[in-house]
């Protein structure tokens, strides 16, 4: 059952939970930069939780509705509408055969998700139908939907409206941040007056922000003198080639940090001063450029219980959704 792409917004593709598995040969996971946000519409509609589902960035897309279903809209503050009229955040709604979705502009946050009965139908490629522009993988054709698109939907699938996501399960969203990260794995090239600098500033994400990598800009930190090894290249934070965890930061030259995010390349050169800990890459990903960042240090115990509480609150939802 389609749905017409009327207008396809600024940067929206089709995403589930990743293609896991490929990291070794250079095919990133890819999926959804908030997987809180985009397993929660999911759940809301009535889906498994690990449907495809639409990741829009700063600007929703103009959707027409070819049969009766029913949509949620998680994530960012990017009021949907029908018909021009408004429609809840955190909650499933119907709309009817000839209906437009739409959206306002975003108001707190980056990237919503839209989710639909069914889940939306693309080939799936190396077992996910997530998109991964950079190499054409997934999603339609491998690239962002367009103007004029159509998308296809599940059969079968009737959806749940009228089911609302509790405030205390809704993450908060906003222009100041905190982001814990676990420091490593060169954290050492850093002059210990350029490691306290990078934990004791406050950093502005710049414009230079997608599903590849988050740069931001502020103090500039001092390195410890050295040679670098042979063949790594002649900027202080080279080294030699090593993988890149998602979520890992790395400070080229020792200025404007980059948290690399799901659709980063799998290893370079640069040295990581830390990784960002698994469950605020959801935070990383619904911070708008002149986002401030303050870079919080954990170690592994606090990172792996930041990590059960984070899968507990998606259980909860899970639980009260169940059917």
């Amino acid at each position: 059952m389609p749905i017409e792409v009327r207008k396809a917004g600024l940067a929206t593709t089709t995403q589930d939970y990743g293609r896991n598995g490929y990291y070794d040969v250079g095919i990133p996971p890819s999926g959804a930069l908030d997987q809180y946000a985009y397993a929660v519409g999911n759940l809301l509609v009535g889906n498994p939780a690990d449907a495809a589902a639409l990741e829009c960035t700063y600007m929703g897309p103009e959707l027409a509705f070819s049969h009766d279903s029913v949509v949620a809209v998680s994530g960012a503050a990017m009021p949907p509408r029908v018909n021009g009229e408004p429609r809840p955040l955190w909650e499933s709604f119907p709309v009817k055969a000839g209906d437009v979705l739409d959206f306002g502009f975003v108001t707190d946050g980056a990237r919503g998700y839209i989710a639909v009965a069914g889940g939306v139908q693309v080939p799936p490629v190396l077992g996910s139908r997530s998109t991964y522009a950079v190499a054409g993988l997934g999603g339609v054709d491998g690239r962002r939907i367009a103007d004029g698109d159509v998308l296809e939907t599940g059969m079968g699938v009737a959806g749940q409206p009228g089911r609302s996501l509790p405030e205390d399960l809704r993450p908060a969203l906003g222009n100041e941040v905190e982001v814990r990260v676990v420091m490593g794995l060169y954290d050492h090239l850093l002059a210990p007056a350029g490691r306290k600098n990078f934990l004791d500033s406050t950093w502005t994400l710049t414009p230079v922000a997608d599903r590849v990598g988050f740069r931001y800009t502020g103090a500039e930190l001092e390195m410890i003198e050295r040679t670098p090894p042979f063949g790594a290249g002649q900027d202080p934070s080279n080294i030699v080639d090593a993988p890149y965890p998602i979520g890992s930061i790395q400070i080229p030259g020792g200025v404007e940090p980059i948290i690399l995010h799901r659709d980063a390349v799998s290893a370079g050169g640069y040295m990581m001063v830390g990784t960002v800990i698994s469950c605020d890459l959801d935070i990383v990903a619904q911070s708008a450029p002149n986002t401030k960042t303050r870079f919080v240090e954990v170690s592994i115990d606090e990172a792996l219980s930041a990590r059960n509480g984070y899968q507990q609150r998606l259980r909860r939802a899970m639980t009260l959704f169940a059917e």
